[in-house]
């Protein structure tokens, strides 16, 4: 096996596999560290091909075909099991404090091995950095005059549809992300980051660059196009529902709320009613930037 690691968000973290599994990596070449360069990982994942532990399930989270099933081993290791269109693709089992896991896949070669592979990371790295004042959003972001600026929404809303509104309609935004940025809060400075990541759905969108973050929009299907700032609980709310995390597990749920807090406090956060055209960008563009 052969150890590589990778940088996200300024977040190192390590992985251990064979030479077949970093082929199915591509997406994440952009953030290898050399090896001269590595520190401390945040986390380490282990990927290996054999038989699954048993768990006793706690509950599954479903979405477009694909379930995460969320559990426990007899020992009480947390476990994550990874469905694709009812086929199970691979399970995996971490430390208690979430440094540590294994991934383990199906014996037979699969092109759901990737499906896996890119599931146990994001999920790892999200619970492993949740109280480091990150947080991995289910978003679209753009930057814009040196800023970023995440588009939030249920599934369907036209997230990835308004970031293309901006690309095409107004001048110098580029996308960073378009399913899974990271996003940073330093209460040091309080202020706050976003990042590219290698996570970025449909879209092949894996840039390792971060901006300063310009504000959230909060997107509402609808006949018109009207837009709001939001504050207080209203803002927090806004964000609650875009934030990957185990809120079951009461240390994390803790550590989510901090950043979630503190982004909601100091960051800007609109609710913007719109039609899927040219005139929704202008306008959101206009009030937020």
């Amino acid at each position: 096996m052969a150890k590589r690691y990778y940088k996200v968000a300024e977040h190192q973290f390590s992985v251990d596999a064979d030479e077949d599994m970093f082929s199915l990596m591509q997406n994440y070449e952009p953030f290898v560290v050399n090896d001269d360069d590595a520190c401390d990982a945040v986390f380490s994942l282990s990927i290996v091909q054999g038989a699954y532990v048993e768990y006793v399930e706690e509950m599954r989270q479903s979405e477009e075909g694909q379930d995460i099933i969320c559990g426990h081993t007899a020992e009480n290791l947390p476990t994550f099991e990874f469905v694709l269109r009812s086929v199970s693709t691979g399970m995996l089992v971490c430390s208690k404090d979430y440094k540590s896991a294994k991934l383990y896949l199906p014996e037979e070669k699969s092109k759901t091995h990737k499906f896996s592979i890119d599931n146990a990371l994001m999920v790892l790295y999200a619970l492993a950095t949740a109280n480091l004042g990150t947080t991995l959003f289910h978003a679209a972001v753009v930057t814009y005059q040196n800023c970023g600026y995440l588009f939030l929404g249920k599934s369907g809303t036209g997230k990835s549809t308004h970031a293309r509104l901006w690309l095409r309609h107004i001048a110098g935004t580029e996308l960073l992300n378009d399913d899974n940025p990271v996003v940073r809060f330093f209460e040091d400075g309080l202020c706050a980051k976003v990042y590219g990541s290698p996570w970025s759905g449909k879209t092949p969108c894996y840039k390792n660059m971060d901006a300063p973050l310009g504000g959230f929009v909060l997107l509402e299907q609808a006949p018109h196009n009207k837009i709001e700032r939001l504050r207080g609980v209203s803002a927090y709310a806004a964000l609650l529902p875009s934030i990957s995390g185990k809120r079951w597990d009461r240390a994390i749920a803790d550590g989510l709320h901090r950043t979630e807090n503190s982004l909601a406090s100091h960051v800007p956060v609109w609710h913007l009613e719109c039609l899927p055209d040219e005139a929704a960008a202008k306008l959101c563009c206009e009030t937020i930037a």
